[in-house]
């Protein structure tokens, strides 16, 4: 190797060494300023609730849950079955139903159906 040689070398592997240097310092930048524009951003956000306008029980006090077995309505069927029917020729616009259930014992796995 001669010493032009070496000089290429040389200020190739300085450009090498220079180059992570200059990408940490843009990943740092954008890191900062990403921060940045998080905290003035929660600084425009409404302020949480405070306790006076936090929701109340009601006089009745709490409120409990009503368990009931539903029995799901049944779908219309089409006069022919080439027909098909469409969402609003259906009870409920489209949206399926439910009614009270006649039998309001819950069903439970027999013992011998494993």
């Amino acid at each position: 190797m001669n010493i032009s040689s070496m000089d290429i070398a040389a200020s190739s592997g300085a450009a090498l060494g220079v180059f992570p240097v200059v990408a940490g310092l843009i990943l740092v930048v954008g890191l900062i300023w990403a921060v940045r524009f998080g905290m003035k951003a929660r600084r425009r956000e409404s302020a949480p609730p405070r306790p006076e306008e936090q929701p109340r029980l009601p006089e009745s006090g709490p409120t409990h849950e009503i368990q009931e077995i539903r029995e799901p309505e049944e779908v219309p069927r089409a006069k022919d079955d080439s027909e098909r029917l469409t969402p609003h020729q259906l009870s409920g616009g489209g949206t399926s139903g439910s009614r009270r259930s006649e039998d309001q014992k819950r069903r439970r796995w027999g013992s011998g159906s494993a």
